[in-house]
């Protein structure tokens, strides 16, 4: 404590050296140049220049939240997973939201999915569940990500949001219909964070006891209730509040509102999948509730804003490859994609020891062999070894943590067509099952006037080419939605239908 001060901490250079002149740099005389010795403007000048991390390349704005989750279901069945292992257990969860194509400023009402990651700090380490408000996406093999989220961002020569290149996309890919109408109707504008479902989107695995695996589907249900903007309501919240959803979850903790989330599953067996009629690892398909009903598990709850935004939302990395014992993967090709761009991407943005930092570190005790690297600002393995095997170290693999083999279709290894198997090239039964079984007329009217908005977008020398191409797809999808947004556009019907439907 200082002397005239008595409640105030003293002011401390980074090193923790005490100074005064934060505000006045040493000079020659009133007027005179400044002296490079006053180190102070040049810690602070430096630290300032360094101040901005890179940004996430997608999920760049987003906001997130401290709370629990609570085991309300004995799922032992499935999984040996120790958070699991008994009804009423409790870990930490830290859950980040975000939209995905926007950059970091971008508004929180875009029409855009919504990112859904939750860690889990469980005592066999951290678990992430990394996933969207989806339970599909819009391309099946990472090969394409770059490519279509590239058509998400800004055109090359204008730096305009090209509505152009989206459509030009979708249009060629129509593995991408599922999602896209999900994203054009009012699901794509969610009210906010609180009042949306989560779902792991990918097919994971689990492994109980016995070493017998079953695939499974994580679906997180909100119970504040689902609430959606309509496309003109979104964009008038944009011009009101670009930081709605932000504002809305931290005002609803503060008020001690815990927004909750109902934890199920849906599981297959290994000889349901090789019987279901789609791939069951493909993400741009969903496992109909009515053959893979949800099984109830626990509850998440949201009941902490962290104290500062940077050191926990924006230096929070989640990755796929935060997996615990008793959960493992699946052939999903998007997932097998991500198990190498995410924690890639944490390095790049973060450093090699992002882990470290504490929204990511794992609270229980973490035993491995890497040392050195930029920002270790740990103790770096003190005189441990840093080599395996050693004569020196108690440090050892735990063979109870072997997973079983997993059997594979083919021993044939080649650059397969994603959609070569039976069933694959089917991107046109389950859009239009959500369009006809799913969605309420309102719900229908709002998501033609969306994609007619979107669509009416596209310009340039292929506009006439994108659109229909584009529109038969919607036809072949449902012939009443490809009629209403061909009309919307003012297509000439005869020459959008296609000439025969698969």
């Amino acid at each position: 404590m200082t002397e005239d001060s008595p409640n105030k901490q003293k002011l401390t250079t980074a090193s923790g050296r005490p100074y005064v002149e934060h505000e006045n740099t040493q000079s020659v005389g009133n007027r005179g140049p400044l002296l490079l010795q006053d180190f102070i403007l040049h810690e602070k000048m430096a630290h300032f220049n360094r101040e901005r991390i890179p940004e996430r390349v997608v999920h760049a704005k987003g906001t997130g939240a401290y709370g629990t989750f609570k085991v309300t279901q004995d799922i032992s069945q499935y999984t040996k997973a120790k958070i699991f292992n008994q009804i009423g257990k409790e870990c930490k969860i830290f859950l980040r939201f975000s939209t995905v194509g926007g950059e970091k400023g971008s508004a929180d009402s875009e029409r855009d999915p919504r990112g859904f990651a939750l860690r889990l700090y469980t005592e066999d380490g951290n678990w992430d569940i990394v996933g969207n408000n989806t339970p599909v996406f819009f391309v099946k093999d990472p090969k394409k990500f770059s490519d279509f989220i590239h058509t998400q961002k800004r055109d090359p020569r204008t730096n305009l949001k090209s509505p152009t290149m989206m459509w030009d996309f979708w249009s060629l890919n129509p593995e991408s219909l599922h999602q896209v109408m999900i994203l054009m109707s009012d699901r794509g504008t969610p009210y906010s964070y609180r009042h949306m479902d989560g779902f792991g989107s990918h097919t994971f695995s689990m492994i109980n006891a016995a070493n017998e695996r079953v695939w499974v589907k994580f679906h997180f249900k909100t119970q504040q209730g689902i609430q959606n903007f309509t496309g003109p309501e979104a964009d008038a919240m944009r011009s009101q509040d670009m930081d709605h959803a932000q504002r809305d979850l931290v005002d609803a903790i503060d008020r001690k509102e815990f927004p909750k989330w109902s934890v199920k599953i849906q599981v297959m067996t290994a000889q349901e999948a090789k019987i279901f009629r789609w791939n069951p690892f493909d993400l741009t398909k969903v496992w109909p509730h009515g053959e893979f009903p949800l099984i109830d598990v626990g509850e998440i709850e949201l009941n902490e804003i962290p104290k500062n935004y940077f050191a926990h939302v924006e230096q929070a990395a989640f990755a796929p490859t935060n997996q615990v014992d008793g959960i493992g993967f699946s052939p999903d090709r998007m997932l097998q994609g991500r198990i190498l761009s995410y924690p890639d991407a944490a390095r790049h943005r973060l450093g090699v020891n992002y882990e470290q930092l504490s929204v990511n570190a794992c609270p229980f005790i973490t035993n491995n062999f890497h040392r050195d690297g930029a920002m270790r600002f740990d103790d770096n393995g003190n005189d441990s070894p840093n080599y395996f095997p050693n004569s020196f170290g108690d440090v050892a693999p735990d063979l109870a943590y072997k997973e079983p083999a997993q059997e594979l279709d083919s021993s044939l290894a080649d650059w397969y067509d994603r959609n070569h198997g039976e069933g694959d090239n089917d991107h046109y039964t389950q859009p239009g099952n959500l369009y006809r079984n799913v969605m309420n007329e309102a719900e229908r009217k709002n998501l033609v006037n969306n994609i007619v908005t979107a669509m009416s977008g596209v310009s340039g020398p292929k506009r006439d080419q994108i659109i229909n191409l584009q529109l038969c797809h919607w036809f072949r999808a449902d012939i009443a939605l490809g009629m209403a947004i061909a009309k919307g556009l003012g297509v000439d019907v005869e020459s959008a239908v296609p000439k025969q439907h698969s």
